[in-house]
């Protein structure tokens, strides 16, 4: 499904479509573009995973000239601002929408999401952002359950933190396999799927807690 959708995504709109696009200000676009992702449910199209790869891969290769643990400092900073202005904007508008009685938007599903960040938040918080959709809606999701605003910031610092050295780190060290290189769209698709495995595994235990409970 994943491959599916990166397939319909027009081209400029890859990682190294991006890159390219953004030129000599290239860990700038990066950063927005990251930001995006992380903070405003728009930027769940933008290629989160396979840019900070992509970082990591083009410095290796010498395409992009700032040291690796720089650019990495900067991406890690624009996450952690996306993901608290995605926080901002749940907290400030979500309780606006869910005061409507409706189908999708009733005040039940605000006790229900204040109550899964309340046992899970933690864990939830750092393990979404290395799935691709769901950092994005996570964020928002944390401000509308009214999660502590200060706990939220401590984990997504320690995600995002994780996100950027995990995948930035790969693409340096990857960036030189020749099949990497060249299919790094199925090469990131590889890796979300790797990385789901302990989310899984994690979501199982925290069902079976459940049911316990």
């Amino acid at each position: 499904m994943l491959l599916s959708v990166l397939a319909l995504l027009p081209s400029w709109l890859s990682a190294d479509g991006l890159i390219k696009a953004f030129g000599s200000f290239a860990i700038y676009g990066v950063m927005a573009v990251i930001f995006a992702e992380c903070g405003l449910l728009i930027g769940i199209v933008f290629p989160g995973d396979s840019l900070i790869f992509a970082v990591g891969m083009f410095t290796a290769t010498g395409v992009l000239h700032q040291p690796l643990w720089l650019s990495l400092v900067l991406v890690s900073i624009a996450a952690i601002v996306g993901n608290m202005t995605g926080y901002w904007l749940g907290a400030s508008v979500g309780p606006r929408i869910f005061t409507r009685d409706s189908r999708f938007f009733r005040p039940e599903y605000v006790d229900r999401t204040s109550a899964f960040f309340e046992r899970y938040g933690n864990r939830a918080i750092v393990f979404a952002r290395f799935v691709p959709i769901v950092r994005t809606i996570i964020t928002a999701l944390a401000g509308v359950g009214h999660m502590d605003r200060n706990r939220f910031l401590r984990y997504s610092t320690i995600g995002g933190i994780l996100w950027v050295i995990v995948n930035g780190l790969l693409g340096f060290w990857l960036g030189s396999v020749a099949f990497v290189r060249n299919n790094l769209e199925v090469s990131l698709v590889l890796i979300v799927i790797v990385s789901t495995i302990p989310i899984i595994v994690e979501a199982r235990r925290m069902r079976r807690d459940g049911r316990t409970a």
